[in-house]
């Protein structure tokens, strides 16, 4: 699971080790290998299994938590939880975790990828005043999730919400047909059979897997709550 979701932005180049073959192909200790290069990710799961007393760190309920939201990691004291995080990736960001506070950070946090898209990384700080740009690495980096509404060879049309902002709140918009590939420029498939009536999640335009009803409600729920508190530090 942690190679499938973690695939689409390593094979982009904008985090984890430079070949993707591991991810793509390999075995558990390729995987393994690979999973604890990945500056964002890695460090979540580090902290989410010492706090839970799960050994391993690529374990299915940490890492089903982490890109989802809900689970396990849902139960995690957010305070105590960033605090922890920001030890781990503070010394190895350096001046780039700078605006980041603690106290602060905490009415936001959450073990899981959506905070760290809207709350860790700096894009939600420069909305209004660069472009597209940030909306854009805001909507592909988020895990989402859609409908697949037809397939033909190997192109999706996929029903999606995606993230829309007013310059001043962040929020979804109605579901749209999105064309997605079945598989990336390379071969790869996390779903290759993925067919219409599925629910997929998505990640910078990639297939991640197929996801239950109650995945997609979880997620759908996770989004929700980081848009409500990113939304009201955009306020503030």
């Amino acid at each position: 699971m942690f190679a499938r979701f973690a695939y689409a932005p390593n094979r982009l180049g904008y985090c984890g080790p430079t070949e993707t073959s591991a991810l793509r192909a390999g075995s558990d200790e390729t995987v393994r290998a690979a999973a604890r290069r990945f500056t964002g990710a890695w460090p979540y799961l580090r902290v989410m299994s010492r706090m839970t007393g799960i050994a391993d760190p690529l374990d299915h309920r940490l890492v089903g938590a982490y890109w989802l939201g809900g689970g396990i990691g849902a139960d995690l004291d957010p305070a105590e939880f960033v605090t922890e995080l920001l030890a781990v990736i503070g010394p190895a960001a350096g001046n780039y975790w700078q605006y980041l506070d603690d106290d602060a950070l905490a009415v936001e946090a959450a073990a899981n990828h959506c905070f760290h898209v809207f709350g860790i990384y700096p894009w939600t700080r420069l909305l209004g005043r660069g472009g597209d740009q940030p909306i854009r690495v805001l909507d592909s980096c988020r895990i989402s999730w859609g409908t697949v509404a037809a397939r033909r060879g190997d192109d999706l049309t996929v029903l999606r919400r995606r993230l829309r902002f007013d310059g001043s709140r962040l929020s979804l918009g109605a579901a749209e047909p999105v064309p997605v590939p079945v598989r990336d420029d390379d071969g790869f498939s996390a779903v290759p059979d993925a067919a219409p009536g599925q629910l997929v999640a998505l990640h910078w335009d990639s297939l991640c897997g197929r996801l239950t009803l109650a995945e997609a409600r979880t997620l759908a729920a996770t989004t929700a709550r980081q848009l409500r508190v990113t939304n009201r530090r955009l306020a503030g």
